[in-house]
């Protein structure tokens, strides 16, 4: 009984130190950003250029943006969360910023460049959306 006992608090003991450090890793989130998603809708006979867009699109974008980004991430669709479902999104990008005003600010004198970009991977029209994290 003591040896249950025993163990058992030391089963308990590890997963509150694996759960307090899973909750220390995640509590440095990116909270008060601005999240801009650009998401690529899947559709029969759309195409995307993923390294292109990996090499060069997003890259392009991230420089105009300058000290206001914080990071940008790329992310290739794989599947739907449903079973036999259609895949929603061939990619999306998204960037980090501190301030939205600062990102309106950046990309307004390149939005033409930007779009002009869009023939170099892709024949999608992206769609975007502007959130706040909050946690």
């Amino acid at each position: 009984m003591k040896l249950k006992l025993i163990v058992s608090f030391f089963l308990l003991t590890i997963c509150f130190t694996a759960f307090s450090q899973e909750k220390q890793h995640t509590a440095v989130v990116e909270k008060d950003l601005i999240k801009v998603s650009v998401m690529y809708p899947y559709a029969e006979g759309k195409t995307f250029n993923m390294e292109y867009y990996e090499t060069k699109h997003m890259p392009m974008v991230a420089a105009f943006l300058g000290s206001n980004l914080i990071k940008y991430t790329i992310e290739k669709g794989l599947a739907s969360g449903i079973t036999n479902q259609p895949l929603p999104f061939m990619a999306i990008g998204t960037f980090y910023v501190k301030s939205l005003s600062d990102y309106q600010a950046a990309i307004g004198p390149h939005i033409d460049a930007i779009r002009a970009d869009f023939l170099n991977y892709t024949n999608i029209s992206p769609v975007i959306l502007v959130s706040e994290v909050v946690k």
